[in-house]
Formats: C-alpha cells, structure tokens, sequence
C-alpha cells in the first residue's frame, strides 16, 4: 500500500497481494506481467517487448538501451512511419547527428536478428513491419 499510493495518485494501475509478504508479491508479479504485454503480429513473428529484451516467437534476445528506445518508440504507433528526427529524440543522450539513428537501427536489427521486422522507409524514416492480416487497428 505505501508504494501503490503514489502511483494510484497519478491514475498508474497497481496490483496488490492478500497478504502483504514477499512470497504472495512475487506470485502476484509473475501472474500480472505476462498479462501488461502487449505482443506484435510483426513480419509473420510474434514480438513481444519486455524491459530490456525482445521475444520472438518465443526466443528471447537482449537489446541494448538505444535499440530498446527505437523500438519503443516505433511500437508506439506498428505501422506508421517514424521521422528519424523523433526516433534521434528519443535515443539516450541524444545529439544532433541522424546517423547515430542508423547505426543504433543496425545494432537493433543485429540484436532482433529478423531484419525484416523494421522497414526502412526512404526519405521518411522507419517502421514496424505489422502483418496485414492482423485485426488490431492502431491509431496515430
């Protein structure tokens, strides 16, 4: 409850187990988390993005923070394209070079190891390779 309090002061949705011990909140953890995962119908993978690692269809890679930054952002909105100049704001540390969001869009592919899950869009920037056939609408 005490940690909960400020967090439900800003409308943040917390859980909280019957009995206040470290043994029931690592039960309540492990129950909540797979549910806060929201997974990505990306070029014919599943992706799912958690902390500070991505699964595909159920193999978990590690990506390093300015990767994990990009992807965030570009699975903000799957399927819109995103200017390299928002993706450079959001990297850690961000200057004012673009190409520092090439090379951390090659390490993240690297570390994905499915290219194909991001497109780059010429002239425009970067997107997430949803599959067409989904029957999630995002909006931007």
């Amino acid at each position: 409850p005490l940690t909960a309090l400020p967090l439900e002061r800003h409308d943040v949705p917390t859980a909280q187990p019957e009995r206040y011990r470290l043994g029931p909140l690592v039960q309540l953890v492990a129950l909540e988390l797979p549910a806060r995962v929201r997974s990505l119908p990306l070029a014919g993978h599943r992706v799912d993005i958690r902390g500070h690692a991505v699964i595909i269809d159920g193999v978990l890679r590690p990506v390093p923070p300015a990767g994990m930054s990009l992807l965030r952002t570009l699975a903000h909105r799957p399927g819109w394209v995103v200017s390299r100049a928002e993706l450079l704001r959001a990297l850690p540390g961000a200057g004012s070079d673009e190409h520092a969001v090439e090379t951390a869009m090659t390490r993240l592919r690297t570390a994905l190891g499915v290219p194909k899950l991001i497109q780059t869009v010429v002239k425009r920037g970067y997107r997430l390779s949803l599959d067409p056939h989904t029957d999630e609408k995002y909006d931007e």
